[in-house]
């Protein structure tokens, strides 16, 4: 009888996608450090002037055509060929996709699409659109309001959280990469990891260690700390 694969888990936030070139929003000199986060980023900027928030995104949008996928996204890719992979990710890029991960859960949205303002979580709204054509003041969705980024703007609730819960809670294997677990509702996605599961988190930053109790912390970059955890789980094999 074949063995079944075992179910990797990989909850991902932004320092995966910095690695490509893509910048973080927390970081030292990082998105929100340029731009005021509530007038580009929150439902309420959007609706004072629809225009400046299109234009950031649009910016964003162009600029994921310049960034490839790395290391750590491929690695994570080739995993598919040993365990069964989900992918949860907090960033809003298609790097994952890109990388040829087919198991992938978007929390924060997707730049590669865009939605109708009146409902965006209707799904006859929801469409791909080129990233390099502009989303403009006056296209419409198949709803009839205004086109805009299929993203989660502060204020918003973020998507898919039941359904990521539920993943994590079939986890035989948690890997956290790249985020500082201070991203809420995401950052609970931990205390849903089965309690006999082994749990890894690849990150260079400093934790407490109650946060992240019961983890084994690879204390270094993505790209860096994903050579790591492959030796790690030939270990556990």
């Amino acid at each position: 009888m074949e063995k079944q694969m075992k179910h990797l888990v990989v909850l991902t936030g932004a320092g995966i996608s910095a690695e490509s070139g893509l910048s973080t929003f927390r970081d030292s000199g990082g998105l929100w450090q340029q731009y005021d986060v509530m007038e580009l980023a929150s439902i309420q900027g959007y609706r004072r002037n629809r225009a400046r928030v299109l234009d950031f995104y649009n910016a964003r949008r162009k600029n994921l055509l310049t960034v490839e996928p790395n290391h750590a996204h491929r690695v994570l890719a080739e995993l598919e060929k040993e365990y069964r992979v989900s992918v949860i990710t907090q960033n809003v890029d298609d790097l994952h996709e890109r990388a040829g991960s087919t198991n992938v859960l978007h929390l924060h949205g997707e730049l590669r699409k865009v939605t109708g303002s009146m409902n965006p979580n209707a799904p006859e709204c929801i469409k791909e659109l080129p990233l390099d054509q502009p989303i403009e003041v006056g296209d419409k969705a198949a709803d009839g309001s205004q086109l805009r980024p299929f993203i989660v703007f502060f204020g918003e609730d973020v998507r898919n959280m039941s359904k990521a819960a539920k993943v994590v809670e079939e986890a035989d294997i948690f890997v956290v990469i790249g985020t500082s677990l201070v991203v809420y509702p995401a950052a609970n996605l931990i205390d849903h990891v089965p309690w006999n599961s082994p749990c890894f988190i690849i990150d260079p930053g400093e934790f407490n260690s109650s946060a992240i109790h019961g983890f084994e912390h690879i204390k270094t970059t993505a790209v860096a700390g994903i050579d790591i955890l492959i030796e790690k789980l030939v270990e556990l094999r």
